[in-house]
């Protein structure tokens, strides 16, 4: 049975893993996008848009592991779109006629519509479901490979709650937000059931890996 992944999953120093006042053109609030400038350095960014530029060392390296072996994804309203996208029924992602996962996506979602085939092998299926209940469709669809866990904050912390992430990479970074959505709230304890290691890197943020015990 494929595991469940959450990876490049960027919060806070005070673990906010986005922003206050989501909106079209604003998808991380008053965060903008510094959440994830240390993502942006990166050769593994860098590859995603055809250049082969960008740094190869350690914050490459992780932010490379995010597609590897995954055959679906699990992702929340909010990062399929912004408030209201629901309103709209043509409505198919911010990432334009062929999104970057080339798997089936499932979108949490209390307003379900039907599924959309986009090109390159991305399909988005709409699910009014519990975790439980997404995971084992998504891992149905991914056929014996990974599901990754794709945020945003709140979904990967209900998933954290019911104990169903077996792997997750969070990156601290060195700033403050003061206000948004936090990862942590509601988690105590989470530590007793991950193994956590720490890597700190130059550019000043700090890989965290929990890997869940055995149960």
């Amino acid at each position: 049975m494929g595991r469940l992944r959450v990876h490049n999953f960027t919060i806070s120093l005070d673990g906010f893993g986005t922003g206050e006042g989501q909106a079209p053109g604003a998808p991380f609030g008053h965060a903008g996008e510094r959440l994830h400038d240390w993502m942006f350095a990166t050769r593994f960014w860098h590859e995603m848009g055809g250049s082969g530029e960008g740094s190869v060392g350690a914050d490459h390296a992780f932010a490379a592991m995010h597609g590897r072996g995954i055959g679906a994804e699990i992702m929340g309203a909010g990062k399929f779109g912004p408030p209201g996208w629901q309103d709209d029924p043509g409505y198919t992602g911010v990432w334009g006629s062929n999104p970057p996962f080339h798997t089936p996506v499932f979108v949490l979602t209390h307003r379900p519509r039907p599924s959309v085939e986009m090109e390159g092998g991305t399909t988005f299926h709409f699910l009014d479901a519990t975790p439980a209940q997404a995971l084992e469709r998504a891992r149905e669809a991914a056929g014996g490979s990974d599901v990754r866990l794709g945020g945003g904050v709140s979904v990967i912390r209900d998933f954290l709650a019911e104990g169903l992430v077996d792997q997750m990479h969070v990156v601290q970074i060195p700033i403050l937000l003061g206000r948004g959505v936090r990862l942590w709230d509601g988690l105590e304890s989470l530590e007793e059931a991950y193994d956590i290691e720490a890597v700190s890197t130059p550019s000043g943020v700090t890989h965290l890996t929990f890997t869940a015990r055995t149960r």
